[in-house]
């Protein structure tokens, strides 16, 4: 008898217009598998009906389980917290606005069971998406591809399946700031693609509006490369030369000529030049300083409001307990928190 079970984390904030559609189309989609089946909702601070469906959810499925965050931690946070509760041998991320199409989830299924450990979805076209999104989306790729030794596949999200023993190791990484595709993308293992089309959204509005996109962006370049440490090193000497470049012309002009450049124009280059560059570095340096700071606090990645269904309470804190030690504060507060 097949006792490997399938789990699907599926996180929402504000979903009251899809998250019904998305249950039956994911039930409809995984019905008939060979696994059994859990479906974890993570409601990351949601303030419209969308606990009050989940709920209804999730005392008609009993293969379903609710987490309700305390306040809305951002997407990253709410993927984690779903990570550190399922139990399934199989682990798919999935959102619950229907832009992926949980039906894809069935090959990525059968890739896993043929020995692929990470199948992530490639998305072939992205309706309803702007050209600004597509654009900024393509940079970013070349960009945290082009910095640093993660190489993210192009047109990759969150959306993927992966084994058991890759959550694991996901869940043992600590980071504050966190993109769990390039933390993925870092492990290696056995990675392959499934094509799909991402869709239109269901209903509602976006989640990742421009200032998130930008927050998501910096997280994932500096948390996975120190090239621009580096880059601000090659600038500090390519400007040196180029001052000891000028200061040799300089004095060149005036042993010919017998005269100096104006003061003005000298001082006010001269101080624009290093004003610009000490700004940079400082922004720079800031960057990673705040993410030292993050770290050093230690803080819970998240808190745990409410869990409903599914009856694998005391299992989920078993899980937690055997990866933690017993005075870990991040494993105290989820404990606490999912009473």
């Amino acid at each position: 008898m097949n006792t490997r079970m399938l789990s699907v984390i599926a996180p929402c904030h504000n979903e009251e217009g899809v998250i019904a559609e998305f249950h039956r189309r994911l039930c409809a989609a995984l019905e008939g598998i060979d696994e059994a089946l859990e479906v974890i909702y993570v409601d990351d601070g949601s303030t419209d009906r969308t606990p009050l469906i989940l709920h209804e959810i999730c005392k008609r499925d009993p293969r379903v389980a609710v987490l309700r965050l305390s306040r809305c931690f951002g997407h990253q946070m709410a993927l984690t917290a779903g990570l550190d509760h399922v139990e399934g041998d199989a682990v798919v991320i999935i959102d619950a606005d229907l832009q992926d199409p949980p039906e894809t989830i069935l090959p990525m299924l059968e890739r896993w069971r043929h020995g692929a450990q990470v199948v992530y979805g490639q998305r072939l076209s992205r309706e309803g998406e702007g050209r600004f999104k597509l654009v900024t989306a393509k940079a970013f790729y070349w960009l945290i591809n082009a910095i640093s030794d993660v190489h993210i596949p192009s047109n990759v999200g969150d959306f993927r399946l992966m084994d058991r023993t890759v959550v694991d190791v996901v869940r043992s990484m600590p980071e504050q700031h966190r993109l769990l595709r390039a933390m993925i993308s870092w492990l290696g293992y056995r990675q392959e693609a499934v094509p799909y089309h991402r869709e239109r959204r269901y209903a509602g509005v976006t989640k990742y509006p421009l200032r998130k996109m930008v927050r998501l962006a910096l997280d994932g370049l500096v948390s996975s490369s120190a090239v621009p440490l580096r880059i601000v090193s090659i600038i500090g000497l390519v400007t040196l030369l180029s001052a000891l470049l000028g200061m040799g012309g300089a004095l060149a002009w005036w042993m010919s000529t017998g005269r100096w450049l104006p003061d003005p124009l000298s001082v006010f280059l001269i101080g624009l030049l290093f004003s610009g560059l000490q700004l940079f570095c400082f922004g720079v340096m800031g960057e990673y300083i705040g993410r030292i700071y993050g770290e050093v606090k230690s803080r819970p990645l998240y808190l745990v409001g409410e869990r409903l269904g599914k009856g694998s309470e005391a299992a989920g804190r078993s899980r937690r307990a055997s990866r933690h030690t017993a005075n870990d504060p991040q494993t105290m507060a989820m404990t606490d928190g999912s009473r």
